[in-house]
């Protein structure tokens, strides 16, 4: 498989769930690069499982020295970049009568202005012609139950996509979105006590048109289609990868 041979990427939050998927499947399609996280133990092993045409980068999303640092780095290591995917991210659970204004900010930092920042500092380093995929969440379209902030910042996501390509076109730089569901990461045992994590991935399932939660796989068969020439002709374009959850009724 060879859709990205030559390509070079880069995937923040690539140490472990949706990131490590997108790795996992652009590294399938011939790319190599550097993932991108915070916890040096999952970034090794993840690294392991990339193997060679893979590094690991430990550095903080919300710091601009440390963008700086991982983009640097890559160039020097691989000569160019070819596709960034701007995939760290992380939920919490708050509503608009508990959250603070501390939770506010750290939730934005993270998801909202991060991403924006990852971008820029990216640019020096990319090629032209070359593509950007950010990662959205389904709250951005249905509004469920305590995650009002975090659906406010993947909107705003999905958004960035548009934007950046506007403001990109000279560069024939693209920027897409994907848009996942539920999907079977870690995330689960951050907010669910471990005895109910099945249960609660089987009620989630049965909520899915589909019939089953998402894996980051699925999420990754969309970002190899939009790193690659296939998806030449999509600009600020979102992909819903979410088993039927936003549109469909089950």
């Amino acid at each position: 498989m060879s859709k990205l041979k030559n390509k070079v990427a880069v995937i923040t939050g690539g140490n472990s769930g949706i990131g490590l998927g997108i790795a996992e499947a652009l590294k399938n399609e011939g790319a190599t690069g550097a993932i991108v996280g915070r916890n040096q133990e999952t970034l090794d092993s993840a690294v392991a499982l990339l193997g060679d045409g893979f590094i690991a980068i430990n550095a903080d999303v919300t710091k601009s020295e440390d963008l700086e640092r991982a983009f640097k780095t890559t160039s020097e290591k691989f000569g160019k970049i070819d596709i960034l995917v701007a995939n760290a991210g992380a939920g919490s659970v708050g509503t608009v009568a508990t959250t603070t204004e501390e939770d506010y900010d750290k939730l934005m930092n993270l998801n909202l202005k991060a991403v924006y920042f990852t971008v820029q500092k990216a640019l020096p380093y990319l090629n032209d012609g070359s593509s950007i995929i950010l990662i959205g969440s389904n709250a951005a379209h249905r509004a469920y139950a305590s995650f009002t902030l975090y659906g406010a910042a993947k909107s705003g996501v999905i958004y960035l996509a548009k934007g950046f390509s506007t403001d990109l076109l000279d560069r024939k730089i693209r920027a897409n979105v994907i848009t996942p569901g539920t999907t079977d990461t870690p995330a689960f045992e951050k907010f669910i006590p471990a005895e109910q994590i099945d249960a609660v991935k089987q009620q989630f399932a049965g909520a899915v048109p589909a019939g089953r939660i998402g894996q980051p796989a699925d999420i990754g068969n969309a970002a190899v289609f939009l790193a690659s020439d296939d998806s030449s002709f999509m600009l600020g374009t979102e992909i819903l990868v979410d088993g039927g959850m936003t549109y469909l009724v089950k």
